[in-house]
């Protein structure tokens, strides 16, 4: 099992950064562009239960990746699984902790990857770097959005 944390302090309150994420068009605004993900459907928002469906690509391969939430405390966290997909297991948490008036939020994941160990000795080193880079896109998106939108306070 492989963990992986990307965490950023974001100046707007918990509430503020919470809201954003609850629009409708959040995946599609967090999907950085260069990464070939389409988005199939999202249902339920943020609560427990919820589903979101993708469509990535490894190459030129469809792959489905179906997520669904599994746990949900208002303006702390949410967290959700992968039902279906290309990860042999994949739960990522979505923290969200008030620090000096601002927001600490943080994504934490911890997966396994298909015919581990093997293949995390191999190639974890890879999806370390896609997630960093993924989740450094996201987290800035955020900041941007949530600082400088009047919307969102």
């Amino acid at each position: 099992m492989l963990n992986f944390t990307y965490s950023s302090l974001i100046n707007a309150s918990v509430e503020t950064v919470w809201t954003f994420h609850e629009r409708s068009d959040i995946l599609q605004i967090l999907t950085p562009p260069w990464q070939p993900v389409e988005v199939v459907r999202r249902e339920g928002g943020l609560d427990v239960g919820s589903i979101s469906e993708f469509t990535i690509y490894l190459g030129i391969l469809p792959v489905k990746w179906l997520a669904r939430h599994i746990e949900c405390n208002r303006y702390k966290l949410f967290v959700d699984i992968q039902a279906e997909g290309p990860m042999q297991h994949w739960t990522h948490r979505h923290e969200f902790r008030e620090e000096d008036g601002k927001t600490r939020l943080t994504d934490a994941i911890a997966y396994e990857m298909p015919l581990a160990p093997v293949s995390e000795l191999l190639a974890g080193w890879f999806v370390e770097e896609r997630l960093r880079d993924m989740f450094r896109y996201r987290h800035e998106v955020t900041q941007r959005e949530c600082e400088n939108r009047r919307e969102y306070r």
